[in-house]
């Protein structure tokens, strides 16, 4: 979508110490934040679209 920048991760290393497994603590976290962000992405998304549409109704398209 244009206006929203692009993330590039080149390298992600992550640290911590849970009791449990790991790699499950890992997994629940990160889905947790990713949706997080990809619920705000496509909110950002969405207002950017809409503003868009404002727009061209504004400067009078799709009127006949």
């Amino acid at each position: 979508m244009t206006g929203v920048p692009k993330v590039i991760i080149h390298h992600l290393e992550v640290r911590f110490q849970v009791e449990g497994d790991d790699g499950k603590v890992f997994t629940r976290l990160f889905n947790q934040h990713i949706q997080a962000w990809s619920r705000l992405y496509e909110n950002a998304c969405a207002r950017a679209e809409h503003t868009r549409s404002e727009r061209r109704i504004g400067d009078g398209e799709g009127q006949p």
